[in-house]
């Protein structure tokens, strides 16, 4: 079976055009440190990282988020892999948009389509081509003022390294929306990880030396994504999250990336997000109106497909994620 290593894995994905956080090898390590286990499979032009999470009595739930295009070419490698860490089920997100063609579908391999995701199918993309100007143009009018609002009501950003004031902050952030917030080793983790490569940045919004927002930003190719972000009740009124999205957009174009994902919306189509978002607040409906006025646009990608091992079990999980969704 063509193992790749963390090394060989790096090597191979700094010649691929477009590649997903979730699988490269930093994400595998941070993974791997909190109950995963991340092996990778590798065949000349062909590659995949798959994530093992290790379960009672000796299975586990096996995990593929957003391949690279072409990895099904390796699928009896994968399914060997995934017998061989009896895995009860393997789950796939494609990293295919919904209105896009999809080479591995439902009915191949033994797969089904999966009637549950783990990460969030909806985004908001937005596109980073042009002038800063021209970014900034594409923004709802509403969204320009506000980041020209906090620049005016001295709000500044600027690099940050205290995980532990980022983690207060992110507890902040959850006890008031209701989020999973991760523990303060698992941001501390990620940042390192990412950091030391050039490819994450933790920025900070202050107001006179006053922490009020602070969001992780990647990078992988050329994209990036915003996966965390977190601010406290204070001095809301000088619009700081505006501000600091904008220096994330504007690091983002320095690095070369073309889009950038806001990572996550309501799974609804966009004419029900339009019509709706005024009045339901909870879960990702209460980030939806500040994601939609940076000018993105609205996308989904496919549905999950998994591949089911031990049927019973995998019917115990759909049990329990229904009660949890």
């Amino acid at each position: 079976m063509p193992r790749a290593s963390f090394a060989e894995w790096q090597e191979f994905l700094k010649n691929q055009p477009s590649t997903h956080i979730l699988q490269t090898a930093e994400w595998g390590q941070l993974k791997s440190a909190f109950g995963w286990d991340a092996q990778r499979l590798l065949s000349g032009q062909f590659g995949v990282q798959i994530l093992f999470r290790k379960l009672p009595l000796g299975f586990t739930l096996a995990y593929i988020p957003r391949p690279l295009a072409g990895f099904e070419q390796l699928f009896p490698e994968i399914d060997a892999l995934c017998r061989q860490n009896r895995a009860v089920f393997l789950k796939i997100e494609p990293d295919v948009w919904e209105d896009q063609p999809l080479t591995l579908q439902a009915g191949q391999f033994g797969l089904t389509q999966s009637p549950h995701n783990i990460q969030p199918p909806r985004t908001v993309i937005i596109s980073l081509a042009g002038t800063e100007d021209q970014v900034l143009a594409r923004m709802k009018q509403k969204c320009r003022y506000n980041v020209r609002l906090a620049e005016k009501k001295d709000i500044t950003v600027r690099t940050w390294d205290d995980l532990d004031g980022f983690y207060r902050l992110m507890q902040v952030t959850g006890g008031r929306d209701g989020f999973r917030v991760h523990s303060a080793e698992y941001y501390r983790k990620a940042y390192h990880l990412f950091h030391s490569q050039g490819t994450a940045e933790l920025l900070l919004a202050e107001y006179e030396g006053r922490p009020l927002a602070a969001l992780m930003i990647f990078a992988a190719a050329n994209r990036s994504w915003y996966l965390y972000g977190a601010s406290n009740d204070e001095e809301r009124n000088r619009m700081p999250t505006y501000l600091l999205q904008w220096r994330a957009i504007q690091w983002a174009r320095q690095r070369g990336c073309t889009e950038y994902d806001l990572w996550g919306v309501p799974d609804a189509p966009q004419e029900v997000l339009e019509s709706q978002f005024e009045t339901r607040h909870h879960g990702l409906w209460g980030v939806y109106r500040f994601k939609r006025g940076f000018g993105g646009q609205v996308r989904r990608l496919r549905q999950a497909l998994d591949k089911i091992y031990i049927p019973l079990l995998y019917r115990l999980y759909l049990l329990r994620t229904t009660k949890t969704d």
